[in-house]
């Protein structure tokens, strides 16, 4: 499920949709605001946000990030969460 949701988050819509599948008004929030400074679509700062993460994400952060993913019930959800909350630096 996570590399399908990578590999769709170039569509607009399915990012803005994983976004608001979080449930987490603050966090979409604050994509909003980073994407509008940025101007670029909330979907394509969180489709960035993600690539980012992908490609330097140390070996202790991908391991934390696994061990969170194991807990929720929505792993995918989870590592979204994680990659957006850094790239807007905010505390995962």
């Amino acid at each position: 499920m996570l590399g399908d949701l990578i590999a769709r988050l170039e569509d607009e819509a399915v990012a803005a949709e994983a976004l608001l599948s979080l449930d987490d008004l603050p966090l979409v929030a604050n994509v909003a605001k980073a994407s509008a400074n940025a101007g670029v679509p909330p979907g394509a700062y969180a489709a960035a946000a993600v690539g980012r993460f992908v490609a330097e994400a140390t070996d202790e952060e991908w391991l934390a990030l696994i061990g969170i993913m194991t807990r929720d019930a929505d792993p995918a959800g989870a590592f979204l969460r994680r990659a957006v909350a850094k790239r807007l630096a905010l505390p995962a």
